[in-house]
C-alpha cells in the first residue's frame, strides 16, 4: 500500500480500535457520529475506486480540464498545505446511511485497499505526473494528490473522532 494511504489505514484503525457501541453513536446535535463518519469515508474510497476502475475499462487518456481558480486554490489549501476546512456538505453518493461501526470500519478498510490498487493502476497507465481524474470540488488530480486529498479528508474525520472519545472519556471521570 502507497505510504500516505498506508498512514491513513493505520491511523482509522487506531482511532477506532477501542470503540464501544456507545463511542461510535456519540456524535454533537445535527452532526455525524462516528459510525457516519467512517461509513462516509468508506463511500469515498469506493467511489474514487469505482471512478478510476471505469476509466482504466473505457481506456484512453484521462477525461481532464485545467483547473478553475477556485480548484487550484482548495487544492493547494487541502493537499499542499494539509489544512481540510469543516463545514462542507458531503455528496449525496458518500452521505452515511446508517451502518453499524464495526461494519462501516470493515467496509472502509477493504475500500481504501481497493481504492489503492485503483490509483496504483492508474499512476502505471497514465503516469505519474499526470492528472487521472476530476475531483468535484478540487479539479484534476495526480495519484499522488488523490492520496493526499484522502489522507487529509480522513484524518480530519480521525480527529473529529478522537475529540467526541476524549469528551466522553472527561465525561466519565466526571461522574
Amino acid at each position: 500500500m502507497d505510504a500516505w494511504l498506508d498512514r491513513l489505514r493505520a491511523e482509522i484503525t487506531e482511532t477506532t480500535a477501542d470503540l464501544n457501541n456507545s463511542d461510535w453513536s456519540r456524535a454533537p446535535r445535527g452532526r455525524w457520529d462516528s459510525a457516519q463518519i467512517v461509513e462516509h469515508l468508506g463511500r469515498t474510497y469506493g467511489t474514487t475506486a469505482k471512478m478510476l476502475e471505469l476509466k482504466m475499462g473505457i481506456g484512453g487518456p484521462p477525461q481532464v480540464r485545467t483547473a478553475k481558480v477556485g480548484e487550484f486554490l482548495l487544492k493547494v489549501l487541502i493537499v499542499d498545505l494539509g489544512i481540510f476546512p469543516s463545514g462542507a456538505k458531503a455528496p449525496e453518493m458518500v452521505t452515511p446511511t446508517g451502518v453499524a461501526g464495526p461494519v462501516a470500519l470493515e467496509r472502509a478498510l477493504i475500500s481504501l485497499e481497493r481504492m489503492d490498487a485503483a490509483l496504483t493502476a492508474a499512476e502505471e497507465r497514465w503516469g505519474r505526473q499526470e492528472a487521472i481524474a476530476m475531483h468535484f470540488r478540487l479539479g484534476p488530480l495526480t495519484a499522488l494528490q488523490w492520496r493526499k486529498f484522502h489522507y487529509y479528508h480522513g484524518h480530519h474525520h480521525m480527529l473529529q473522532i478522537r475529540k467526541r472519545s476524549a469528551t466522553a472519556q472527561y465525561d466519565k471521570a466526571d461522574q
